[in-house]
């Protein structure tokens, strides 16, 4: 293979047809992906450079992964990466690779966080009253007059009666032009008069950093004024703690697209996963503050003082049904980990922990948001009605499944 002739072309075409024999259910999709791994061109690049040459490198790792895709290896081992909403993933064997499903709950933490942490403390801040208020309103009181003048001026030349146009003739849009010019050189002329006043009021002070003018006895006036006026008050950071975090995609997601809005707390039992979402969350230029992971079972590691404080708990855990893990597709039962799979006899065993520990761990309001297997939906509805929790709802996926339980803790719990 490599003593021959390959051009991108061909390579695609040879590898799509390799594919499909093997029973691929999308060869070329498949064919295109791995020749993107191996050249570093994106899908779009690949058509346009068909008739590339492959060079020895590039020819001897294409041939390495179209081994491993039929063997049914997943793609995202093999190319090394995946992207899950606004960001390239990192993947590799051992640790779950995300899947479309988990975009939507992270859809569902950030429809949360908008509109019961983050939006509405921003819509309750009050007007501050600062010194240059009074003028703007000025301001805008002179721009409204002098509207109003214009208006009228249009009125006067718009209100002649058809026996004055009989009479002026031609004279009438004279008229009319006259008072619509009039009203437009009053206009030019007041804003250049405004434009000047500003000008010759900065070049005789100076202004502070808002632009207010200061001096001599003006600026410990405008001192003693900014000690009494309240500070406004810093925006609140959403805290979000995630278990199980896998690649790191939740988390990594929430921060990045609410980025100094968010905080993230994220656990996981494995040491790779913990591993490979640091990876990824330093690939993304995000920092240990932003998103922090931890390797333990659970919320073990999360100290005392800080139960109660978490606005979201939120978790992928493993909820597939010991019965149907033997009937899932070969590339996820013998590729992907079970202990990132396998959730019990109902799928409901990591879920039911979860669910104990979300009253301790949240503040009152705070969402409680897991990703299920379809057919437990119900049945952790219903857990999370006896266990205390209001306004529990089902949300469904893309094709229609449903797949997210999100609830609400009223009644925050202490442990003694």
């Amino acid at each position: 293979m490599a003593n021959e002739i390959w051009t991108i072309k061909r390579c695609l075409e040879w590898t799509k047809e390799y594919l499909a024999e093997r029973g691929e259910e999308h060869p070329r999709l498949s064919a295109e992906w791995l020749l993107c791994a191996a050249t570093g061109l994106a899908r779009i690049d690949l058509y346009m450079r068909m008739d590339e040459t492959l060079n020895a490198a590039q020819l001897e790792t294409m041939h390495a992964a179209v081994v491993r895709r039929a063997k049914g290896e997943p793609l995202q081992y093999i190319t090394g990466s995946t992207q899950f909403r606004m960001i390239d993933v990192t993947c590799a064997p051992g640790v779950l690779i995300p899947r479309p499903e988990t975009e939507m709950l992270v859809e569902e933490v950030l429809n949360y966080l908008d509109a019961e942490v983050l939006s509405p403390e921003a819509a309750a801040r009050q007007r501050v009253e600062l010194p240059w208020n009074d003028e703007v309103e000025q301001a805008r009181k002179a721009e409204a007059a002098l509207a109003d003048e214009r208006a009228t001026a249009e009125r006067r030349a718009a209100n002649l009666t058809a026996a004055d146009e009989a009479a002026l003739g031609s004279d009438v849009l004279g008229i009319r032009a006259y008072a619509e010019e009039l009203a437009d050189r009053e206009a030019e002329e007041a804003a250049a008069q405004a434009a000047e006043a500003e000008v010759a009021e900065a070049a005789e002070s100076e202004l502070d950093e808002y632009g207010i003018a200061i001096e001599g006895a003006d600026q410990e006036t405008a001192s003693a004024q900014d000690a009494a006026s309240p500070a406004p008050a810093e925006p609140r950071i959403a805290r979000v703690l995630e278990v199980g975090c896998g690649t790191g995609c939740i988390s990594l997601s929430l921060a990045w697209e609410r980025r100094g809005h968010v905080t993230c707390t994220a656990t996981d039992i494995e040491p790779r996963a913990i591993d490979l979402a640091t990876k990824n969350r330093d690939a993304l230029g995000l920092t240990s503050d932003e998103v922090a992971f931890s390797l333990t079972n659970l919320v073990s590691s999360i100290p005392r003082e800080e139960w109660g404080t978490f606005d979201v708990l939120v978790s992928n855990p493993p909820y597939i049904p010991t019965d149907v893990m033997r009937s899932l597709p070969h590339e996820v039962k013998d590729f992907e980990p079970d202990l990132a799979l396998e959730g019990g006899a109902d799928g409901l065993d990591i879920f039911r922990r979860l669910l104990n520990a979300a009253p301790y761990m949240l503040r009152a309001g705070g969402l409680f948001a897991c990703e299920l297997y379809e057919g437990a939906l119900d049945a952790a509805a219903e857990l999370c009605r006896q266990a205390g929790l209001s306004d529990v709802r089902i949300v469904r996926d893309l094709t229609d499944r449903p797949r997210i339980v999100r609830a609400i803790v009223t009644e925050p719990k202490q442990r003694q």
